[in-house]
């Protein structure tokens, strides 16, 4: 079993990369600051902006978890489609799957079970 400090370790070397991952995507999905943050999990104003800025010391495990299924959804659209604006369009497509909202809308709902849920679509599409 890890020790505490082991994940702290742990944390300090996957946030930075996984933050910057983040906001290249957020970049070419056009997110918005609210909606960036969302996905995060509605850290401080003042977090995301040192988050943003490369101030990172690590992050809350609940925003590692929500890089980890963002990066995870960002892999299976990579699988899927051949080009940034095929994925970036069925992203931002309704779908029946998923109730009829768009896989982005989703994912704004906040919630982790829902990027979860979206990652879950996408990996089984993926592996068809």
């Amino acid at each position: 079993m890890e020790s505490r400090l082991d994940n702290k370790l742990q944390n300090k070397q996957l946030a930075p990369l996984g933050l910057r991952a983040f906001f290249k995507l957020a970049e070419k999905w056009g997110l918005s600051v609210e909606e960036q943050m969302v996905l995060l999990g509605q850290p401080s104003r003042s977090t995301f902006y040192n988050w943003r800025g490369e101030k990172i010391s690590g992050v809350p495990h609940d925003t590692l978890s929500r890089l980890s299924h963002i990066m995870a959804i960002q892999h299976s659209l990579h699988t899927l489609f051949s080009d940034d604006q095929q994925a970036l369009d069925w992203v931002k497509k309704p779908n029946d799957q998923l109730a009829g909202q768009s896989a982005l809308e989703r994912l704004l709902a906040g919630e982790i079970t829902d990027l979860y849920v979206v990652r879950m679509y996408l990996s089984g599409l993926a592996q068809s």
